[in-house]
């Protein structure tokens, strides 16, 4: 499955008719790479636009988000009523083993004073706990609420 450029969706074609010089820079990128906020600051910021168009542009992106939360609610469907148990389990697994590597840091770290894991390290089960409890906890708060 090709994923549409930026350039291709409705948020995309709404910037190339608004904000040309905008739609040149962020046109080829692919819309699930974080270029909806940037453009979305960019928007706000835009004296050329009026309140209704940022509006406008909110409720596309708005829709945007929602169709690209969908896309993710049908994939983790196809994996749960799927036949491959990995694809039915990897989620809470990693949830949980996220959080039991975290609560084993925690605890070292509280019992032995000299114990710090390099800030890499840190840093990288942040990104990873944020993502991760992200997607799960709120991910799954947004379709139920959907529903």
């Amino acid at each position: 499955m090709s994923e549409k450029k930026f350039k291709d969706t409705k948020v995309g074609k709404w910037i190339q008719e608004k904000l040309p010089e905008v739609a040149s820079n962020v046109g080829d990128v692919l819309p699930d790479k974080g270029v909806l906020g940037i453009v979305k600051r960019i928007v706000d910021g835009s004296p050329e636009l009026t309140a209704q168009e940022k509006l406008e542009f909110d409720r596309l992106a708005a829709e945007q988000e929602i169709s690209a939360q969908e896309q993710v609610t049908r994939r983790w469907e196809a994996d749960a009523k799927g036949d491959v148990k990995l694809a039915k389990y990897i989620r809470p697994v990693t949830l949980i083993a996220l959080t039991v590597f975290y609560m084993i840091i925690t605890v070292w770290d509280g019992i032995d004073q000299a114990f710090m894991p390099p800030e890499n390290y840190i840093n990288l089960l942040e990104v990873l706990m944020l993502t991760v409890f992200g997607a799960y906890f709120a991910g799954r708060t947004v379709e139920k609420i959907k529903r």
